[in-house]
């Protein structure tokens, strides 16, 4: 009997260590190895080791690289300095979003796009389209698919500079003076690495791209440095509350194919100084004004609103519909978050509501329990 499911170049590491295991886009992926609420403190107060394999990568290289990454993607991407990471989105014409991307510049005619695990198959379909089209134009360049020939690690919490500088093989130069959101060029056992200070968890973290026939022999490397350092291994699950107290959008839930980046809060990211990119003409027109955007809500007590239920307006507020009762949007990520200690959730909401401070309430399985909207993210680390 075989089996459709794709395997993590760490996925014996994992089964070693315990770790239950779900399906994401197709792969089996760590949930968690202890506690969701374990993992998710240690990350907050110490680090937190993460396998991202399954995340997505594309190569693209030559004279007409920058150019291109322009035409594709909404931000100015031809613009960023050598060593420089950039948070971008992959629009369709009429605005929607196909993917939100991370893409660094790793020479001069070299760059590097990361994209979600789930969105692989149509990131590829999207690019190699507007490849055509830009190739057609005499733009030249090469995009080659490399998550295959590509495993990612991450380190994310407070500590975690501190394990990267003590793993036996790691050679980064430049490590101690690496700002955020640039990456440089490393080697592990006399194998490259690309290390960047991004991640997703809103703490300090760093993510290390190397082939996958290194990753396990890197993982136990981290995991040796960071035994005296408090580390343990996270899985998807505390990934996901982290990320939310972070106010960040997952693809799927705050993101898709139906959602213009102006309401998802995204609306600096399209460089609309660039004369052309695929959906600039939507993005400018923008969304109805009508459109729901997307808030922070927090509620007291300890029932968390989950994706999916739906938002009303607070008792006695009218909704110019004619009727009090009617719906105002829905919550697409919530949690009782573990740092803060009440529930957090993410909704799209009927921008009359959106005000921060404004109260609502949320059916959590068939009681009404009311929210207010805030301000993101939930969660700010203190920094140095």
């Amino acid at each position: 009997m075989t089996s459709d499911h794709r395997f993590s170049p760490l996925h014996d590491v994992h089964v070693a260590a315990g770790a239950s295991f779900t399906d994401f886009a197709g792969w089996q992926m760590p949930v968690r190895y202890s506690s969701d609420l374990a993992e998710h403190h240690a990350v907050r107060s110490a680090a937190g080791l993460f396998d991202l394999s399954h995340m997505a990568e594309f190569r693209v290289s030559g004279s007409g690289a920058g150019a291109f990454l322009d035409h594709a993607f909404a931000g100015a991407l031809s613009a960023i300095e050598l060593g420089q990471a950039k948070y971008s989105l992959l629009l369709t014409a009429e605005g929607g979003i196909v993917d939100d991307v991370v893409v660094y510049r790793t020479g001069d005619e070299e760059f590097l796009v990361v994209a979600n695990a789930s969105n692989r198959e149509p990131v590829a379909a999207a690019l190699t389209e507007r490849a055509a089209d830009a190739r057609g134009a005499g733009a030249t360049f090469d995009l080659s698919d490399v998550s295959d020939e590509t495993a990612l690690v991450a380190v994310q919490g407070p500590r975690s500079r501190a394990i990267l500088e003590a793993s036996a093989g790691l050679s980064a130069p430049g490590l101690a003076d690496l700002r955020y959101y640039r990456s440089i060029p490393a080697d592990f056992r006399g194998a490259p690495v690309l290390l960047a200070r991004t991640g997703y968890t809103g703490e300090d973290g760093f993510e290390l791209y190397l082939h996958p026939s290194k990753a396990s022999d890197l993982w136990e490397a981290l995991a040796e440095a960071g035994a005296s350092h408090d580390i343990v291994p996270a899985g998807l699950a505390s990934r996901d509350t982290l990320r939310l107290e972070a106010g960040m959008p997952l693809y799927g839930h705050e993101l898709g194919l139906d959602t213009f980046p102006q309401q998802a809060g995204l609306g600096r990211v399209p460089a609309l100084t660039k004369p052309e990119f695929v959906g600039r003409d939507a993005v400018v027109a923008g969304p109805a004004a009508d459109a729901p955007v997307l808030v922070g809500l927090v509620g007291e007590g300890r029932r968390a609103a989950r994706a999916g239920y739906t938002v009303f307006a607070a008792d006695g507020d009218d909704t110019d519909d004619g009727t009090a009762d009617a719906p105002i949007g829905t919550i697409t990520s919530g949690a009782l978050s573990p740092t803060l200690g009440h529930p957090i959730a993410l909704a799209y909401v009927d921008p009359r509501f959106a005000e921060a401070g404004t109260p609502v309430s949320v059916d959590i399985r068939g009681t009404r329990l009311t929210y207010r909207t805030t301000p993101l993210p939930f969660y700010r680390r203190k920094k140095d």
